[in-house]
């Protein structure tokens, strides 16, 4: 898949805010400080589109992008972000668990791992919600780069499923991602076409 057009749609502090059209909605979520902006930009092609900052958790709000006039790639705000007060911590998890949980338009959720860590507590504890919620969604490890070659950055990602296979009969895809080096582009993208295809079949 090509992107030709990306454009900013809207801010939603609710879920009641969010477009009323019936195009498919590809979330991205992770923890702040992830590299989700920097990533979504990437697979724009669109150095601006998503703000990056160097203040981790900026995203307060549920971003709507327009991808080709088609489909939405919708930013959610990060999770566990230990420097906010608890009520708007509370009010974030709020906003966060309602689209998930009752968004129609959700086709995907892409949930971003840093593949420098070892598996956070935090982070596993987000994707057996998702599991056990029925929610559709793939994981995406970020800075793919930092660990040295694509070689050892796709041995460590592995590593990493092979966690979650404790506790999982069934894996989610997943895909090994660099926004400064480009990596994982095409395949991220060809996975959001064939979810589109299969659905319009």
């Amino acid at each position: 898949m090509e992107i030709n057009k990306s454009e900013f749609t809207i801010s939603s502090a609710d879920i009641s805010q969010c477009p009323k059209d019936n195009k498919h909605e590809y979330a991205f979520i992770g923890r702040s400080n992830v590299g989700k902006s920097s990533l979504i930009n990437m697979l724009c092609n669109h150095k601006g589109l998503a703000k990056t900052s160097a203040t981790p958790g900026k995203t307060l709000l549920i971003n709507h992008f327009i991808i080709n006039n088609e489909w939405y790639l919708v930013d959610l705000p990060g999770y566990g972000y230990a420097k906010r007060s608890k009520t708007v911590q509370q009010k974030l998890e709020h906003m966060i668990s309602s689209y998930i949980l009752q968004r129609e338009q959700l086709v995907n959720l892409f949930v971003l791992i840093d593949i420098r860590h070892e598996p956070q507590k935090i982070d596993m504890e987000f994707i057996t919600w998702l599991g056990q919620s029925g929610i559709p969604f793939s994981i995406i490890f970020t800075k793919a780069d930092k660990i040295g070659n694509e070689q050892k950055a796709r041995k460590a990602a592995k590593k990493y499923m092979e966690t979650l296979k404790e506790t999982w009969e069934e894996l989610p895809p997943y895909f090994v991602t660099s926004s400064d080096k480009r990596i994982g582009r095409e395949e991220v993208l060809d996975y959001i076409e064939n979810i589109n295809k299969e659905i319009e079949e």
